[in-house]
């Protein structure tokens, strides 16, 4: 993969009517994918070397990022399935490489503001069901 922009990146969330729309500007972002292992190894493990169980373990999936709300009305949906605590489908766009699509739940949401500045916000999400990743 070449190298790509990082303002590139979208974070997109399902309105009411389920169809996905950009929610913030991100000037920073953060996707992360992790799996725990299962470790199986034994006594008689080849030269007491570890040895893991394939496809064993947690597979999960955090975003993180911060910068500023595209519009009002994006301020408050993402406000509002924050303070519900809600589930909701997200699709992440990481160009040239694909789009993951599924349900996380928002679990930080911080606003900052300075005297000479616009306000901005910092926000968390951890995946909270399966995730499907389709190539572009």
């Amino acid at each position: 993969m070449a190298a790509q922009r990082g303002k590139d990146i979208l974070l997109k969330l399902a309105d009411a009517t389920s169809a996905f729309v950009t929610v913030a500007g991100l000037r920073t972002r953060r996707f992360s994918l992790n799996a725990e292992t299962v470790d199986v190894t034994h006594s008689e493990s080849a030269g007491r070397w570890r040895e893991l169980l394939d496809g064993a373990g947690v597979r999960r999936a955090s975003i993180s990022g911060s910068g500023i709300f595209k519009d009002g009305a994006s301020d408050e949906l993402v406000r509002q399935v924050f303070f519900d605590g809600a589930i909701r489908n997200w699709k992440i766009v990481l160009p040239d490489f694909g789009e993951i699509t599924g349900p996380f739940q928002i679990t930080s949401l911080d606003y900052r503001g300075e005297h000479a500045a616009e306000m901005t916000f910092e926000m968390a999400m951890e995946s909270a069901g399966a995730l499907t990743f389709t190539a572009l």
